[in-house]
């Protein structure tokens, strides 16, 4: 029907994403084409991404190839969109969510309540990093980057006793076999978007968003959109101490969220109902505000800023 040019990181796991749309695409006789784009997060590989602070590090050289009209569509991970997306741009679709929840990998303990006293844990998750601190505070966290295969093999290797890492992307790769635990929201709760992939297109292009509308999942779309709500009342990035956990529950949105202290010493959980995403949202947020998540984030930003050279 159509020739579709589709911008892509070059990760593993992006390609995995990316072929995993033009599979979809294909089946509805569209002619696809994959556009490999190095973001400024690729670049990066030597600084934890927390001390990188900026918003959009894996999407913006992608979002240039789009408004240039080298590509039709971006396929980003939902969690890497900013929850504000620069002007001339849209999410069209938001696909079929896989499992949001983090997953503890190890290679020698069952689960995060068996790792031992100052165990050494990867993660480069300032979220992750203050839930687990919150939960044992005797914990050695580590900075972990890299790709899937970068990851697991050091935690094979034994330089970790344990990482946290998502379950969508493990689940996709089929790259479960150190996975020991799924940990729930209440313990972990995950990153906003988490799970889920936003296909992005240039504002206003009626032609393309009708070639990917079969793409939209309306679950999908809902608890994703309550939690980005969440996150943007907060102001926050992919990158600071937020999550943001959103399902449906007897028809009706349930959201579970944190705001925490890097280092674990305060951690701030809300939870409520309500049948409008944005609204849940924006109203949890402001509850999480006014508990004190505001000085939180005020420090973590603060925190968080130092911007590195251009690579």
């Amino acid at each position: 029907m159509a020739r579709l040019r589709i911008g892509s990181r070059g990760s593993q796991l992006a390609l995995w994403q990316a072929n995993h749309i033009s599979a979809l695409l294909r089946e509805h006789r569209h002619d696809v084409e994959l556009e490999i784009i190095k973001t400024t997060g690729d670049k990066i590989t030597d600084v934890a991404l927390a001390k990188v602070g900026t918003k959009g590090m894996f999407t913006k050289e992608i979002e240039e190839a789009l408004a240039e009209g080298w590509v039709d569509l971006a396929v980003h991970s939902l969690k890497d969109l900013p929850t504000e997306l620069p002007p001339g741009f849209e999410i069209a679709a938001v696909t079929k969510r896989e499992n949001p929840r983090d997953v503890f990998c190890s290679a020698k303990y069952a689960s995060v309540e068996e790792l031992p006293q100052g165990a050494r844990i990867g993660t480069s998750s300032l979220r992750r990093q203050a839930q687990l601190k919150a939960l044992r505070p005797d914990f050695d966290i580590h900075p972990l980057r890299g790709n899937v295969d970068t990851r697991l093999r050091k935690l094979e290797a034994g330089e970790y006793d344990a990482i946290i890492l998502a379950a969508a992307g493990l689940n996709r790769l089929g790259k479960t076999e150190l996975v020991r635990q799924i940990i729930p929201a209440e313990v972990m709760c995950p990153a906003a978007g988490q799970g889920a992939l936003g296909i992005e297109i240039r504002r206003g292009d009626s032609v393309i968003r009708a070639h990917l509308a079969f793409l939209d999942d309306a679950a999908a779309r809902a608890t994703t959109t309550c939690e980005r709500a969440l996150l943007n009342k907060l102001g926050g990035g992919c990158q600071v101490p937020i999550g943001a956990f959103a399902e449906i529950c007897n028809g009706q949105l349930h959201l579970e969220a944190v705001v925490a202290d890097p280092d674990g010493t305060k951690v701030l959980r809300e939870s409520r109902d309500g049948t409008d995403p944005v609204q849940l949202g924006e109203s949890v947020g402001e509850t999480l505000l006014q508990r004190g998540g505001d000085a939180i984030l005020k420090q973590a930003y603060g925190q968080s800023i130092a911007q590195p050279q251009q690579p």
